[in-house]
């Protein structure tokens, strides 16, 4: 009797609260497109395939010798680089060494926000109608509630303890603009809600006159960072999503409650890492650089869509073409997967994504060439 009423381990897994990965919904979509004669064009997950800039591999290599621990709230280095960063290329001032904090990767900070500050079980998360999945993980992992909203409207009486938004957006690359950020930030204020802008895609603009802007800047929150935060990662800007660098900006009090709980955790940056990271935000030229490979690419597979019946929404900013023929997301990557080209379908980032598909830009020259190929076909 007593080994029948003991707990079994896993009973209860956390995994069960979370919803399911949602990649692996691609896989059979993957293996038919990899079937093509030419290989497969994978237009999906949207990751770097261009070199890591010379500079931050230099950097690297002469950090190698690196025995000693690193320590969580980062070499001053580290943070005085993303403070001159964040001034020369966003216009973001007033930022101090106790208001940035280097992370082991945005998605794993994202994943732990919520945990690390503080969010309970019946806590209210408010994130984008179409958002990156690791929102709701993130609430999920704490037993929060959640609530995809676009307007401040839809939110009604409620007081969020975290309000995310993402400009520029992943999936359908939106700019907000200042005086909707702005309203934002008020609103947030008001009512003592935390306010987490994910600014990852902020240097990926192809519209000069609606260029995205931080949340931080002087414009939007009227040069306080009071109950803000904002989000970068370095991994699609400088080809560093293998090194897993990232950091955090914003209110002093919210960094060092964040400081406080990873430094309890042992989530500290390598200091090789940290090395190269400066490296890389000191050095804007490979940005310019990589930028411009990726409006060359963007521009032919925008036409090839296009010419292919597809309507592209939004895409003003990011690595992505929010692209739809009207019909169900999954009919068109079943369609494309017959091409030998994979995309993710809108409806992993919410369901009003369900007609929509996310092109992502982020293949070789060679691989966007075939893919034009292809979709010429359906023209």
């Amino acid at each position: 009797m007593v080994e029948e009423a003991r707990q079994r381990p896993l009973e209860n897994p956390l995994s069960g609260r979370l919803p399911d990965f949602p990649w692996d919904k691609l896989t059979s979509f993957a293996a038919r497109a990899r079937e093509h004669v030419d290989g497969i064009v994978d237009l999906s997950v949207g990751t770097p395939i261009d070199p890591t800039p010379q500079v931050a591999q230099d950097a690297l290599i002469a950090a190698a010798d690196s025995p000693g621990y690193p320590v969580t709230i980062g070499k001053v280095e580290t943070r005085q680089a993303i403070i001159d960063w964040m001034a020369r290329t966003l216009g973001v001032t007033g930022v101090g060494l106790d208001g940035v904090l280097p992370v082991i990767g945005s998605k794993e900070l994202i994943a732990s926000l919520a945990l690390h500050l503080g969010v309970s079980n019946g806590d209210l998360v408010v994130f984008p109608r179409l958002a990156y999945p690791t929102y709701e993980v993130g609430a999920a992992i704490v037993g929060a509630r959640t609530l995809a909203a676009d307007s401040l409207t839809a939110i009604g009486p409620s007081v969020p303890k975290i309000l995310w938004i993402n400009s520029p957006s992943n999936p359908t690359g939106k700019v907000l603009p200042v005086d909707h950020l702005r309203k934002v930030v008020d609103w947030c204020r008001q009512r003592g809600t935390i306010l987490v802008s994910d600014e990852c895609y902020i240097e990926m603009s192809w519209d000069a006159d609606n260029p995205p802007i931080s949340v931080l800047h002087p414009d939007v929150c009227g040069g306080s960072h009071e109950g803000i935060i904002a989000v970068h990662s370095l991994s699609k800007r400088s080809n560093l999503a293998g090194y897993r660098c990232a950091f955090i900006a914003g209110d002093p009090a919210l960094v060092g409650e964040l400081l406080a709980v990873r430094k309890n955790l042992g989530l500290q940056m390598p200091g090789p890492q940290q090395l190269a990271m400066i490296a890389a935000l000191d050095d804007d030229a490979h940005v310019v650089d990589q930028h411009a490979r990726y409006a060359a690419r963007r521009a032919k597979l925008k036409e090839a869509l296009e010419r292919a019946g597809f309507r592209i929404d939004n895409s003003e900013a990011s690595l992505y073409l929010w692209s739809t023929r009207g019909e169900d997301c999954w009919t068109t990557v079943e369609s494309l997967a017959e091409l030998g080209i994979l995309v993710a379908p809108g409806s992993f980032y919410g369901s009003a994504g369900h007609e929509h598909v996310r092109v992502a830009f982020t293949a070789t020259d060679e691989r966007i060439d075939r893919a034009v190929e292809r979709l010429a076909t359906l023209g």
